[in-house]
C-alpha cells in the first residue's frame, strides 16, 4: 500500500507489526474494554478518556518478552489521518481501572529512505516500556502538541517470546547467498534494486567468522502493509554507512521462492517468527543484542547498532 489516503487497509496488518500472523500483542476494541461509567481518578482510563478524540492505537511491533521492551506503533484519527507529532506521552498500567505505573516518551521516527520503496505514513511511533511479568499490559499514546487526541491498546507478554530473545544465541541457519545462487539476485531478494552486500556471508558462516552482523527477515515486494516495504532499503542505507565497521548485514526473504502462496520459508521457520519483519543485531560471540519488530529509522537502526555490537 502506497497512498497515505488507503492507510487504514493496513491497520489489520499493522495489529501484527507486518505481513504474518500472531496472537500476541494485538490491540483490542477500545469500546469493549471501556465503561461509560465514570473511571477512578488517575487511572488510565481516566487519561484517556481526558482528550477530545478517543481511538484505539495501531501497534506497529509484536512478540514481547518479560523486561524492556521497544514498542513501535500509529495514531490514527477519525478520519483516517496519521497523527504525526515529533513526540508522545506514553502511560503503561496494568489494566485500565489502574494507576499507570510508568510514564515515558515516544519519538517519531521516519520510515525509508530517499528514492527507495515508499510507505503508506511518513513515520512511526517508536517507545521503550517496562513490561516486568508475563501477562496484559494496557498502553496510553497522548501525542504532543496538535489535535487533542490519545490512543489506547495493549500488549500482551508470554513467558518468552517466540522469535529468540535478546541474549539468546542466534540460530546457525545456512541462510542464501549470492555463492549459494550463483550470482542470480532475484532469487534473494524482491526489492527494486537489491543490494549484493546484504547477500555475501550466510548466518551461519558470519557465526563462523565471529563476524558482528545485523539479521533482517523482511518482503519488499509481498509486505502487505507497505509500512515496513522500505526496511531493507533503511538496512541498506545503514550498512553503508557502516562499511568501514566489522559489521556484516544480511538480507532474508521470508517466502519459499519469494512466492507468499508457498508459505513461509524453512529460515523463517528456524528463526520461529511469528510475523514480518524482524531485524536481529548479534555480536561477535553468537548472541543477540537487540532485536526489532517492524519498521524503523535508519537513525534508530545504526544507534542500536553502534550501542550494542559495536567496539566503544
Amino acid at each position: 500500500m502506497r497512498r497515505p489516503a488507503a492507510v487504514l487497509l493496513a491497520l489489520g496488518c499493522l495489529l501484527l507489526a507486518g505481513c504474518g500472523s500472531s496472537n500476541k500483542g494485538v490491540t483490542p476494541s477500545t469500546t469493549s474494554a471501556t465503561s461509560s461509567a465514570a473511571p477512578p481518578v488517575g487511572s488510565l482510563e481516566a487519561l484517556w478518556r481526558s482528550a477530545k478524540q478517543r481511538v484505539g492505537l495501531v501497534e506497529g511491533s509484536s512478540d514481547y518478552q518479560p523486561g524492556s521492551n521497544r514498542v513501535s506503533f500509529l495514531v490514527v484519527d477519525s478520519q483516517s489521518r496519521v497523527i504525526s507529532t515529533p513526540t508522545a506521552t506514553i502511560w503503561v498500567a496494568t489494566g485500565l481501572k489502574s494507576t499507570p505505573y510508568e510514564r515515558t516518551i515516544a519519538r517519531s521516527e521516519p520510515i525509508g529512505v530517499p528514492g527507495g520503496e515508499s510507505a503508506g505514513v511518513g513515520s512511526i511511533f517508536v517507545t521503550h516500556v517496562r513490561l516486568p511479568k508475563p501477562g496484559k499490559y494496557w498502553l496510553l499514546a497522548l501525542p504532543v502538541g496538535g489535535t487533542s487526541i490519545s490512543a489506547l491498546g495493549n500488549l500482551v507478554v508470554g513467558k518468552t517470546s517466540d522469535a529468540p530473545a535478546v541474549g539468546a544465541r542466534a540460530i546457525p541457519s545456512n541462510t542464501p547467498t549470492l555463492a549459494s545462487t550463483h550470482g542470480k539476485l532475484a532469487l534473494l531478494s524482491t526489492a527494486t534494486h537489491p543490494d549484493p552486500r546484504l547477500y555475501r556471508l550466510s548466518v551461519v558462516q558470519a557465526l563462523t567468522r565471529h563476524a558482528p552482523f545485523v539479521l533482517t527477515f523482511a518482503t519488499p515486494k509481498f509486505c502487505q502493509s507497505r509500512t515496513c516495504g522500505p526496511v531493507v532499503d533503511v538496512v541498506d542505507a545503514v550498512a553503508r554507512k557502516l562499511a568501514a565497521t566489522p559489521v556484516r548485514f544480511i538480507h532474508v526473504e521470508i517466502y519459499k521462492d519469494n512466492d507468499p502462496a508457498k508459505g513461509f520459508n524453512r529460515w523463517v521457520k528456524q528463526w520461529n517468527l511469528p510475523n514480518e519483519p524482524f531485524t536481529f543485531i548479534v555480536d561477535r560471540e553468537g548472541i543477540v543484542r537487540a532485536k526489532l519488530s517492524g519498521a524503523f529509522s535508519v537513525g534508530e537502526l545504526e544507534q542500536t547498532i553502534r550501542t550494542t555490537i559495536l567496539p566503544s
